[in-house]
């Protein structure tokens, strides 16, 4: 008797941890579950393009002053004209 009552409180527990993930899986179907779900994706894909923008902007700042620097736009290069033997960083002096 004691192996049927064991047997019994085994089947169970197993039937309600069945009808738990069941009922679980329902609501993540039901148009709550579903926005909730659908928030929670948006909400990484929107931290995502901010992570991108933050990167790309960085980026852009320092390509951006490589060009200052490589055209003589940052005024390191205006030495070039009042010293004629300064190259103002530019390799060689090509006069």
């Amino acid at each position: 008797m004691s192996r049927r009552l064991v047997y019994v409180a085994f089947g169970a527990a197993v039937g309600v941890l069945v009808v738990r993930k069941a009922s679980q899986a329902a609501a993540r179907f039901t148009p709550a579950g579903v926005q909730s779900s659908l928030a929670g994706s948006l909400a990484g894909l929107t931290e995502a393009i901010r992570d991108f923008s933050a990167d790309l902007r960085e980026a852009m700042s320092e390509r951006e002053e490589e060009l200052r620097v490589t055209l003589g736009l940052d005024g390191t290069h205006d030495l070039v004209d009042l010293d004629p033997g300064h190259t103002g960083g530019l390799e060689p002096d090509v006069r």
